[in-house]
């Protein structure tokens, strides 16, 4: 019955995405039907709404629309133009100086902001326009945006990372947070690579500096963008507060930032909070779903029956490892981060906990791996908002993205199989 079972679950939920169905729906409706498979309709239907409702019925949760609106604030508060500055001082001696500082800016603010797509976006409209009139290529320009833009999601604070935490029974935020910032910024160093060679082939100019008065300005500027970061993460490891209280005072650092910067208006605001509603509605309803398809697979004993496959195909911890990252990928290709993770978590987790890998270095490497979906098709959302910015089509932009995936899925190899890469600062800081 068990596997009579699972065929449904994944057969139903397959058959519907495949019709266009919303990823949300398609969960409820799959996993509905298996319970009704294997319960009387009225316990299936009640047990269904239940688990539904205790699946958001979490503290830490309110951590999600907390950075949600902080990054909204942060998009339109002047903070991301600040920060393009400072990372113009970082990079802008190198070859396709632009390029680079696309990169670090896209780090800097995705990490403040949590969201890739806010990153593309802003980041986007910023560059693109400069690195056309220094005679950028579109496409590169916009796989430079659309390949780095994800880092904000690994380093912290993330809501993607939040999710990790709770579905995995427990696990230290702040431990997550820390085990972010070595493989976010890898990922960050492994496209700026690659842009560099690129721009060294195309003769990409070189930026010049401001003068030393300037650059003392552009740096007093970004400093207290910059120390939200340090305020927010510092707080959490320190254990001053928690992640939602974490997230707390990030929109109020924030909102109070924008108005002290005068690019926040009170006309301004009935739009964040309808833009915050609308994003954290959508994540929330993911949420809540996935919850409902982790009950019906724990009920079914699904994660141990897929354990058991992986472990009949091979019992070498290498081999597992990279059956789990193909995977992966390839459910990142076409499945949003949120469910994903949610969905994923119950299944690999306890075959990684097998070989005695930490659940935090676990963490990070499932979080990276499916965070490559964002800048690939079907689905990238990076990747869809970053060829929309600057105006170019997707299969323009694909060739050129080919050496950033590459290089990018090195990165992942390197935190898979060298676990202190994730680890180092979580055991420096006794977390």
């Amino acid at each position: 019955m068990e596997t009579i079972a699972a065929i449904v679950l994944f057969a139903s939920f397959l058959f519907l995405l495949w019709f266009g169905v919303p990823i949300a729906i398609a969960i409820i409706a799959s996993s509905v039907l298996t319970f009704l498979l294997v319960l009387p309709f009225d316990v299936a239907i009640m047990t269904s709404a239940q688990r539904m409702v205790t699946g958001i019925d979490n503290f830490t949760m309110l951590a999600i629309p907390l950075f949600v609106l902080s990054g909204i604030i942060m998009s339109t508060g002047g903070i991301a133009f600040r920060l393009v500055n400072f990372a113009k001082i970082l990079v802008g001696k190198l070859p396709g100086s632009l390029a680079h500082t696309n990169v670090v800016g896209n780090m800097l603010f995705g990490s403040i902001a949590g969201s890739s797509v806010a990153s593309a976006a802003a980041m986007g409209r910023i560059m693109t326009p400069m690195q056309d009139n220094q005679g950028y290529k579109r496409t590169y320009s916009a796989a430079v945006n659309i390949a780095s833009a994800p880092t904000g999601l690994i380093i912290p604070p993330s809501s993607v990372i939040i999710v990790y935490s709770l579905v995995s029974g427990g696990t230290s935020i702040a431990a997550l947070f820390m085990a972010g910032y070595i493989p976010g910024i890898l990922w960050g160093l492994g496209v700026m690579i690659v842009a560099y060679f690129m721009a060294k082939k195309e003769k990409y100019p070189v930026s010049s500096l401001p003068s030393f008065k300037d650059v003392l300005y552009i740096i007093w500027s970004a400093i207290p963008s910059l120390l939200l970061i340090v305020i927010v993460i510092g707080g959490i490891i320190a254990g001053i507060f928690t992640a939602t209280e974490g997230a707390a005072v990030a929109v109020l650092y924030s909102t109070v930032l924008s108005l002290i910067y005068k690019s926040l208006k009170v006309k301004d605001i009935p739009g964040i909070l309808k833009e915050t509603i609308e994003i954290t509605g959508m994540i929330l309803f993911l949420i809540t779903a996935s919850a409902l398809f982790s009950l019906i697979m724990s009920y079914m004993n699904l994660p141990q029956l897929i354990s058991d496959a992986l472990l009949s195909i091979t019992d070498n911890q290498v081999g597992i490892l990279l059956i789990m990252l193909l995977i992966l990928l390839l459910v990142g290709t076409f499945m949003d981060i949120t469910p994903a993770v949610l969905i994923f978590t119950p299944i690999f987790l306890p075959v990684a906990e097998l070989f005695q890998m930490d659940p935090v270095h676990f963490g990070i490497v499932l979080c990276f791996a499916l965070c490559i979906g964002n800048m690939t098709p079907p689905v990238g959302s990076a990747l869809f908002v970053g060829a929309s910015v600057a105006d170019v089509r997707i299969e323009q932009v694909i060739k050129t993205l080919l050496p950033f995936f590459a290089v990018v899925i090195v990165v992942l190899l390197f935190i898979t199989f060298i676990p202190q890469l994730s680890l180092f600062l979580p055991n420096l800081f006794g977390l």
